[in-house]
């Protein structure tokens, strides 16, 4: 059975333009993303955690898995926002052994903010019309799986 020539396994001119595309676009993303963090004297990890505990309660397990570090990480961070009153441990409802780090109610109004200070959320996406904007989200996630 034939193998396949090296040269049929690259990716076209097209993929490799895409490809550089989405990288600047992730890049310009957590840009603006680490300076509207800085802008609520926090890092880009508290900003992210922030976020996630915004939409709701979450143990300190899956808050790691969600941003891909260790949990002894999580377990810091959680630490300082709750020290700036913006998240706070709760027994969880389901399994008392468990806590939940939760976002206070000023916690849920600094990502609120945080969002809402994205403009590269806002402008570029702007720019484009309804359908445009569906159809995007609807490839990124099939890229997503």
């Amino acid at each position: 059975m034939a193998t396949p020539d090296a040269s049929s396994r690259r990716p076209d001119a097209l993929t490799l333009e895409v490809v550089e595309l989405i990288g600047s676009v992730v890049a310009r993303y957590h840009e603006e993303y680490e300076e509207a963090a800085a802008g609520h004297a926090l890092t880009g990890a508290q900003a992210k955690l922030l976020s996630l505990l915004s939409l709701e309660p979450l143990p300190m397990r899956k808050l790691a898995q969600r941003l891909k570090c260790e949990p002894s990480n999580v377990t810091g961070i959680v630490d300082r926002l709750e020290a700036r009153g913006l998240a706070e441990r709760r027994p969880d409802p389901a399994d008392r052994r468990v806590k939940l780090a939760a976002a206070t109610t000023e916690g849920r109004r600094v990502a609120r903010s945080l969002r809402e200070s994205l403009r590269f959320a806002r402008e570029p996406l702007a720019g484009l019309s309804e359908g445009e904007r569906v159809a995007l989200r609807d490839a990124l996630r099939r890229m997503l799986g």
